[in-house]
């Protein structure tokens, strides 16, 4: 009898085929390719994604500084800058010679002539300023060159009909002369007639004037130019205007017309 053979068991030790193995070089490789592209993918949105601004600062608001009150004048000006007031005040006595006081008229009839104004003589090496006058008993506009810091006299001219704007005084005295004459009546009756109130004084109205110059009609008023002549410009103060065109003051012959 046969003595039993011992049973063998199976061991499979084969090595996984060729195709087998192309099999699993591609499952892995296609494992990765999947896994890099969804890294790829990520890496894209995230680059894609707009980056948030930086949060906006906030501005610091300003410093309020008040307006502060003017500083105090300085006494005496730099090159060609503006005269000052202490410099007008020591040049203007300077400017009116022994000479011209004793023998100019101002707009009153008294010694002296009438002072009208004054600037700085621009493009000089120093501080030369230029005071104007009118006087009265020549029918001349006279200026005087003055060195403010030398404290004295450089030049002086005269001619006549020449006319700067109006001195406060000559307004203030050509409306005292139109209230004196015939036509303050007038002046007083239109004033009531505009406000409804009566003429108390001359302070109701607020006067300001222009040089006037005679016109080839103007037969009253025929030495306007080579005179010292106003054209009243008035209102009521703190309220409507008083028509004064036709008026014309003469200070010079201090006499007052109505022109057409």
């Amino acid at each position: 009898m046969p003595r039993d053979r011992p049973e063998r068991k199976h061991v499979n030790n084969r090595q996984p085929s060729a195709v087998n193995r192309r099999r699993l070089v591609w499952g892995a490789a296609a494992t990765t390719a999947a896994v890099s592209v969804a890294f790829a993918v990520a890496a894209l949105d995230a680059s894609a994604a707009p980056t948030p601004p930086p949060p906006t600062a906030v501005a610091a608001e300003p410093p309020r500084v008040s307006n502060p009150s003017p500083g105090p004048e300085p006494s005496t000006g730099v090159g060609d800058q503006p005269l000052t007031a202490a410099e007008v005040d020591k040049a203007r006595p300077v400017a009116v010679t022994p000479e011209l006081g004793a023998s100019a008229k101002d707009v009153t009839g008294a010694k002296g002539p009438e002072y009208l104004s004054s600037e700085i003589v621009e493009g000089g090496t120093g501080r030369e300023a230029a005071f104007y006058f009118y006087d009265y008993r020549t029918d001349e506009l006279v200026k005087q060159v003055v060195d403010v810091t030398a404290g004295r006299v450089t030049g002086s001219f005269r001619a006549k009909d020449m006319q700067l704007p109006a001195a406060d005084r000559e307004v203030a005295t050509a409306l005292d002369l139109v209230l004196a004459a015939p036509v303050g009546a007038d002046v007083k009756a239109l004033y009531t007639k505009v406000t409804g109130k009566p003429w108390t004084s001359k302070d109701q109205l607020k006067v300001e004037a222009h040089v006037y110059r005679a016109r080839p009609a103007d037969t009253e008023a025929r030495e306007c130019g080579r005179h010292r002549c106003l054209q009243l410009v008035a209102r009521v103060t703190d309220g409507p205007f008083v028509d004064l065109n036709d008026i014309i003051i003469d200070l010079s012959g201090r006499t007052v017309v109505r022109v057409k």
